[in-house]
Parts: structure tokens; sequence; C-alpha cells
């Protein structure tokens, strides 16, 4: 059976500050609770076989990921697919600020000067199906709280991306059969293009 991984980086400086980022290029560490909980997710897939592992343009799944295969050897690969939501003219505005936009506005509304969410996780189906498409038979993929959010919901089969599990704990690993994450990638898709 072909196993993913899918896990949320470790906290972020900015994650602590409660402060968005949604630009690669911005270079955000992670805090240290980020890289202990780097560790620890480390130390929960020490004893699986580890083929590939990706992760995003952002420094902190980098760091992440770094953390997570120290005495490993698999390969890291970059996957853009997987990126955080372009949020625009948000960038480095708080969260609470993140939300009352969301409150105000459909999931197809893009952020100002950014994307919106029904366009990112078309873009996460995308990734997911890329994965999905590589030859390794065992692959981690440490990416951001939305995909992974979305993955969780959408092969559990929920009419919706953000519910019932909502809260995505940073560093933590979420398993999928590849069956499980073709359903995701399939039932994203079909609901961000309602």
């Amino acid at each position: 059976m072909r196993l993913f991984v899918l896990a949320r980086h470790g906290q972020s400086e900015l994650n602590a500050r409660g402060v968005i980022n949604g630009d690669p290029d911005v270079p955000v560490a992670l805090s240290e609770e980020g890289e202990h909980e780097a560790a620890q997710l480390g130390e929960e897939v020490a004893n699986i076989p580890l083929d590939l592992c990706v992760h995003t343009r952002f420094g902190r799944t980098a760091a992440t990921a770094e953390i997570v295969l120290r005495g490993r050897d698999a390969p890291l690969v970059c996957e853009p697919l997987l990126d955080d939501v372009d949020v625009g003219e948000l960038e480095g505005e708080t969260i609470v600020d993140y939300r009352a936009w969301k409150r105000e506005h459909r999931r197809s509304d893009p952020f100002p000067g950014g994307e919106s969410l029904d366009d990112a996780a078309q873009r996460y189906a995308e990734g997911f199906r890329r994965l999905l498409a590589r030859p390794e038979s065992s692959v981690l993929a440490i990416c951001h709280e939305i995909p992974v959010r979305y993955a969780v919901n959408a092969a559990a089969g929920s009419n919706q991306l953000d519910g019932p599990t909502h809260n995505i704990r940073n560093a933590a690993p979420y398993l999928f059969s590849a069956d499980a994450l073709e359903r995701a990638a399939s039932r994203i898709d079909e609901l961000a293009s309602r």
C-alpha cells in the first residue's frame, strides 16, 4: 500500500504573533516551539520508511522538513502547488483581520491582489494528484494548515472543506492511502467548483 503523510509545518515566528503570511518570498523562520514540534514529528515518523519528502516554497516548510529528516536520506522536493494561500494585500496583517475579511466574502472571492480560497483549493487538488503520479511508495508532504484541512475533510466526504475538522495542529501527521488522497482531490475539486 502506498502511504502519504501530510503535515503542517512547525510553528513559525509569525504564527506565534498571529500574523498572516501567504508570500513565499517573505523570510519567516520557525519559532523555538516550531523547531521542537518538527523534531517531535521526526520522532513520530521515524519508523516509517520515507522515499520522498515534499515541501513548499515557504521557508517554514523547508525548515520543518530538514528537521524531520535529520539522520535520514530521503530526498527533498519543492512542490509550489501546495503553497499557502496567496492573501495579496492582507500579507502581514493579523489573523483577526484575515478572518474578518473571510466573513464578509465568499470562497470564490479573491483576496485583494491575491487568489480565492476556491482557486487555492483547486491548486491543492492538482498538487495532491501530482504527488499521486510520482513513483514513490511512501511520501511525506510538509505544507500548510489549509491544504491539510481540506484533504482531511474532503477524504472523509464532508460537504465543506473547512469542517468538521478545522484546527490542524502544527507538525501533526495525517496519513492517507493513495485511494484516500485521490478521493480528497476529487472532492476538493467538486466542492471548490460549486
